[in-house]
């Protein structure tokens, strides 16, 4: 029965091809690939830019912790430093005033203990430079693509 089947096809189905007919699939095919190949590209640059925004939004969410940090910091010195001025002060001043004249101690507790809340202001003021604001992860990937990209192109 297979043969009966066979024998009753036409033979200029299998004729040899054409030049026409042999450029008209490969065209295509090129079209087909071509249209591929854009669509890799598509979703690879789709992919690289969700994964960049993921990363500069973990980079900014590091940031912002470390700010909540840094603000802690300076609002930590400024109680320690209040509390230098209204406790030691006086109890310090008190306790010395009994082996040196009253102001001499005063002065002394006072620098002491402004000397040590600065200190700590300042500690918590270095969190908060503008460097530490800056998505250094990001920008060395977005440096890498960019040069990716132009030695892909050069």
């Amino acid at each position: 029965m297979a043969n009966t089947a066979e024998n009753t096809r036409p033979t200029t189905a299998y004729a040899s091809p054409t030049p026409e007919s042999t450029t008209e699939p490969s065209q295509s095919q090129e079209r087909v690939k071509v249209y591929s190949l854009v669509k890799h590209l598509v979703e690879d640059v789709a992919l690289l830019f969700r994964k960049e925004l993921a990363l500069a939004a973990s980079e900014v969410g590091h940031s912002v912790k470390d700010t909540k940090k840094g603000i802690t910091g300076l609002l930590n010195g400024a109680v320690v430093l209040n509390s230098g001025y209204l406790f030691l002060l006086g109890a310090a001043a008190l306790g010395l005033a009994q082996v040196m004249e009253a102001w001499m101690a005063a002065l002394i507790v006072g620098v002491v203990t402004t000397v040590v809340g600065l200190m700590m202001v300042k500690g918590g003021k270095k969190k908060l430079e503008p460097a530490s604001f800056r998505p250094e992860r990001t920008m060395d990937e977005l440096r890498k693509d960019r040069d990716s990209v132009k030695g892909a192109t050069s």
